[in-house]
């Protein structure tokens, strides 16, 4: 038996087993909720939440209105009391139909551990919608009674009256914005009912299920092209922007068309996964060492390398100009830029593109502590995949230093979320050359000014003996990496210092090849070095799996998510039906191939099959660049706001950033000022000690 509406139903194959007779046995939570004949972005078991607070509105509400009525014992001493006696009885009426409509809702909606789908839930939702009509009528009622009736009533009485009218003016506003938000609209992604059977097997032949997975997949790509051009209507819509927005909601698109999760679904999902991640991080061994690259260098060049990587990172933080300079220095920032704004001095600066006030060129020389005459070149030109730069003469280290921005501008955006492959070949490299799209045509874009411009040949004929050294944050680490490999045949002593890159970047030959010049920088559970499409998918699936298998209600699990988030705590264990389920099957013993018996966990499994086209194009794999230096905080992760801060630095490896963690930190981590304030509390606290130790018959060091 499958006690499950159709609409949540798990497609298990695209294909039919022969000689298999299995049972699929479900759980279902009903991810989609389906009325007025369309899927919507909110679940059966979201309704809690709204439910209860209007609920508490509603009581409270139809109290005020018991209490007003029972004090004029029903006679009221005005004009209109017959209207006003009227719209009093029957407002108690329509609030206590509410109350009850309410009551059903979040009851049912609450109930969590049973395996019964809340079938009725789209019948509340219907006499819910159908009690807005009397709703509307008495409000409209009280209101012509306010203007026309209402004189020489009591004050309080009229009050009342108002109030109540406003209130449900008010409620109906927030009900058609709440329709709004979780309006879907790519409809009902699901197959028609003349596709499946309601009870048993249901089977797909295999040009069915291609047929509805490529229209469900189109559509999402339409819905998210059409989106990212509302979201950037005040770029211009020209062919590049067109095909960037083609190219983004193709990825954005297909990346959950094959599943029926909706937004709660998935923040549920994640605070499961945080706990679980913390859960597993207390229980590790800390005398267990992680795996490093055996090509990293012994701790004397460790030290040396974190000098240098808080010295380039004030120049990858400076190119972001006025915006961070101004958050990290919140008290003298706007003074110290305010001066130099006004007096409009860009025309001063010749070599400045961009910058039409001088705020963001003020700021770099503040940040950098140079000169105006140490720059050879300053662009804040910004388009889609052609992003701000500088280069300057770096007199305390020698160096010829290209400095590139990173995200900063919903261009920024475009050029970051452009995430398919580029081929990208580089001469002496064998295997595969290919890397992150967005950030190869910025890369390519800085190049041909450096070089074709002559910009690289004006620096080294001022300082010929210098080298060249690349850094960037985030976006620009990203493509100071790319433009390091381009320039390296060139130069082949240059260095490049990539701070918080992102991890979807470069391929396994050129992740290789790059280690000899290029010096990643990840400061803690930063999300960006983790952020890749096949860690997305990863992520995708670990939701399905936790949420699928979790039998806690939502709204507790969101509620204890909170709460853990802000406060901390020890991580909840949340015991699952599948744990038990797979206890039974082990202690089973096997069956025949006609008894087979196949259990499945949820409906929140992925709609498509591994034959599915949604599965068929796999995403080649990125890594990060060069030499990992991972930089941690030394001591609990919880921690009082006022307590200082140490941080432990150790080399690692691309392997260790093949999974998303959540974490609080996740976001605040990639920071720049958060970067360079680890680098700084690292490199200015000479009391650490070097810790040597043996991985694999390899040397790794920790600061």
């Amino acid at each position: 038996n499958v006690h499950c509406s159709r609409e949540s139903y798990h497609l298990y194959s695209g294909k039919r087993l022969p000689s298999v007779r299995y049972l699929v046995l479900v759980t279902c939570k009903m991810p989609g909720l389906v009325v007025f004949g369309r899927r919507w972005g909110i679940a059966s078991d979201d309704l809690v939440f709204p439910g209860s607070f209007e609920l508490f509105v509603r009581v409270l509400w139809w109290i005020g209105t018991m209490i007003l009525f029972t004090y004029h014992k029903g006679h009221f001493d005005c004009n209109g009391r017959g209207v006003l006696h009227s719209y009093l009885v029957g407002l108690l009426v329509v609030l206590a139909l509410i109350i009850l409509s309410l009551c059903a809702i979040v009851y049912v909606s609450g109930l969590l551990q049973t395996p019964v789908p809340r079938r009725s839930i789209p019948a509340l939702v219907y006499l819910r919608a159908i009690l807005y009509i009397p709703e509307l009528v008495w409000a409209c009622l009280g209101a012509v009674w306010v203007t026309d009736d209402s004189k020489g009533c009591d004050p309080a009485t009229v009050g009342a009256v108002i109030a109540a009218v406003v209130a449900s003016w008010i409620i109906l506003l927030f009900t058609g914005l709440g329709v709004v938000f979780v309006f879907d609209p790519m409809g009902n992604p699901r197959p028609q009912p003349a596709a499946m059977e309601p009870l048993g097997v249901r089977d797909l032949q295999s040009n069915e299920g291609t047929q509805f997975f490529s229209t469900a997949r189109s559509l999402a790509v339409k819905v998210w092209e059409n989106r990212l051009r509302l979201l950037c209507c005040c770029l211009p819509q020209d062919e590049s922007h067109r095909a960037a927005f083609s190219s983004i909601a193709q990825l954005v698109g297909g990346f959950f068309s094959d599943t029926d999760l909706v937004p709660s679904d998935i923040a549920a999902g994640l605070a499961l996964l945080h706990q679980e991640q913390d859960k597993m991080e207390q229980n590790r061994d800390p005398d267990v060492m992680v795996d490093h690259s055996p090509s990293s260098p012994i701790g004397e060049d460790l030290e040396t390398e974190l000098e240098k990587a808080a010295h380039c990172m004030r120049f990858a933080a400076a190119a972001y100009g006025w915006p961070l300079y101004v958050y990290s220095n919140l008290l003298t920032g706007p003074c110290k830029l305010s001066g130099d704004c006004c007096r409009g001095r860009v025309a001063e600066y010749e070599i400045v593109g961009g910058d039409h006030l001088g705020c963001h060129f003020s700021s770099i020389l503040h940040s950098t502590g140079l000169q105006y005459r140490d720059f050879i070149y300053v662009s804040f030109h910004n388009q889609i995949y052609e992003i701000p730069f500088y280069v300057a003469l770096d007199h305390k280290r020698e160096a010829v230093l290209v400095a590139v921005r990173g995200t900063l501008s919903l261009r920024d955006v475009l050029t970051d979320l452009s995430a398919e492959c580029e081929n990208l070949p580089i001469e002496g490299v064998s295997g595969a050359c290919y890397a992150h799209k967005g950030m190869c045509q910025a890369a390519g874009y800085i190049y041909k000014k450096l070089v074709n411009d002559g910009i690289l040949n004006q620096a080294f004929s001022i300082a010929p003996e210098y080298k060249l050294v690349i850094t960037g944050h985030s976006l620009g680490a990203g493509t100071a990496s790319l433009l390091a490999i381009l320039l390296r045949n060139s130069f082949p002593t240059l260095q490049c210092y990539s701070f918080s890159p992102p991890g979807g970047l470069l391929s396994k030959a050129l992740a290789d090849y790059s280690k000899n010049f290029v010096v990643s920088v990840v400061l803690g559970k930063d999300l960006v070095p983790r952020l890749s499409i096949p860690n997305m998918e990863d992520l995708k699936r670990r939701i399905l799996k936790i949420v699928s298998n979790c039998n806690k209600p939502k709204y507790r699990i969101l509620l204890q998510g909170c709460w853990y988030e802000l406060f901390g705590g020890d991580p909840d264990d949340f015991p699952t039906e599948m744990d038990n389920r797979r206890e039974e099957e082990l202690s089973q013993p096997l069956l025949g191939e006609e008894s087979l018996m196949i259990r499945h966990s949820s409906s929140y499994q992925s709609l498509a099959s591994d034959d599915s086209p949604a599965h068929t194009a796999a995403h080649l794999p990125l890594f990060l660049p060069g030499r990992i230096l991972h930089i941690t905080e030394d001591g609990p992760s919880r921690r009082s706001c006022f307590s200082q801060v140490r941080y432990r630095a150790d080399w690692s490896n691309e392997m260790a950033f093949r999974s998303v963690l959540i974490s609080p930190r996740m976001l605040a981590d990639h920071m720049p000022d958060a970067v360079l304030r680890a680098l700084d509390s690292l490199t200015r606290d000479k009391s650490f000690a070097l810790c040597p130790s043996s991985s694999n018959n390899s040397q790794h060091n920790t600061i």
